[in-house]
């Protein structure tokens, strides 16, 4: 496995490897790696021939500099699990080297920015495209692989994607549980153990209203999806919204042939928590 820190160091690899007609697989994370991620890694590794990861704790996806500074960077770690799993290449550039001078970005992101992450979490998008959208330009992947625990944020680079005509194809994967349900991420090692025991209780309720067959109206599931995962005190939602599976557009009631996910931010203490479900057609 080699570990590049620099653009440059990286251009002395990829491009040989494109000319002799070998894909990429590009799974781009923030590190805190977790089963999740080393999922990802895998499928990269069954559809490609070289599989390349990104660690990049990047800043300008963070509305909250508490947040910025709390998110766990355990980088040895990584490289450790990310060499066991067979990874080929791996890039940790520095934050210079990600936005040089000068470097700008801007896109258009419509609703997508407006809803559910995007006006909880100003600005939060936009990074996450800008960011996407210069790892897509250093490292020419083939495929990127990206998890649907982000579902919007998932949503988001396929917008990019689409409208700025990037060559590269987005492979999106299953979420990956603990066996209680909790949905993997790097945020639940900063969950003590109160928390931690407490956090289940978000895909429990989630399952739970998936099973409910739609037999409440929409409005009224998403009511009581708040009501039953604001009964623990340790935990409190900031908003949970079934939207159209693919656009994300919200509707008053349940759509007829037309699958629904359900996404929900949960506050457990102060470490933010995301899930979401499909309710089928």
């Amino acid at each position: 496995m080699e570990v590049c820190t620099t653009v440059n160091e990286l251009r002395k690899i990829i491009p040989n490897a494109l000319i002799s007609g070998q894909s990429i697989g590009f799974v781009p994370t923030m590190g805190a790696l977790h089963e999740g991620h080393l999922s990802l890694l895998e499928r990269a590794r069954k559809e490609n021939n070289i599989t390349l990861v990104s660690i990049f704790v990047n800043p300008t996806q963070f509305n909250d500099k508490d947040d910025l500074a709390r998110y766990p960077r355990t980088l040895q770690a990584d490289l450790d699990k990310l060499e066991k799993a067979g990874c080929n290449l791996v890039f940790h550039p520095a934050v210079e080297e990600i936005y040089p001078p000068g470097y700008q970005f801007n896109i258009d992101l419509g609703v997508l920015d407006t809803i559910m992450e995007g006006k909880q979490r100003p600005g939060h998008f936009a990074g996450v495209a800008s960011v996407v959208n210069r790892l897509f330009q250093i490292t020419t992947p083939t495929r990127a692989y990206f998890g649907e625990k982000d579902y919007q944020q998932l949503a988001v680079i396929h917008k990019l994607v689409k409208d700025r005509a990037l060559p590269v194809q987005i492979v999106p994967c299953p979420i990956i549980r603990e066996q209680d349900g909790l949905a993997m991420s790097s945020r639940n090692m900063l969950l003590d153990s109160f928390l931690r025991a407490s956090a289940p209780r978000i895909s429990q309720i989630l399952f739970a209203a998936v099973k409910m067959n739609r037999s409440l109206s929409l409005r009224e599931t998403e009511e009581w999806v708040i009501r039953e995962i604001d009964k623990d005190p340790l935990l409190k939602t900031e908003y949970f919204c079934i939207v159209h599976a693919t656009t994300l557009e919200s509707s008053a009631s349940w759509l007829t042939g037309e699958a629904m996910v359900g996404c929900v931010a949960v506050k457990a203490g102060k470490i933010r928590l995301i899930d979401n479900v499909k309710f089928l057609a």
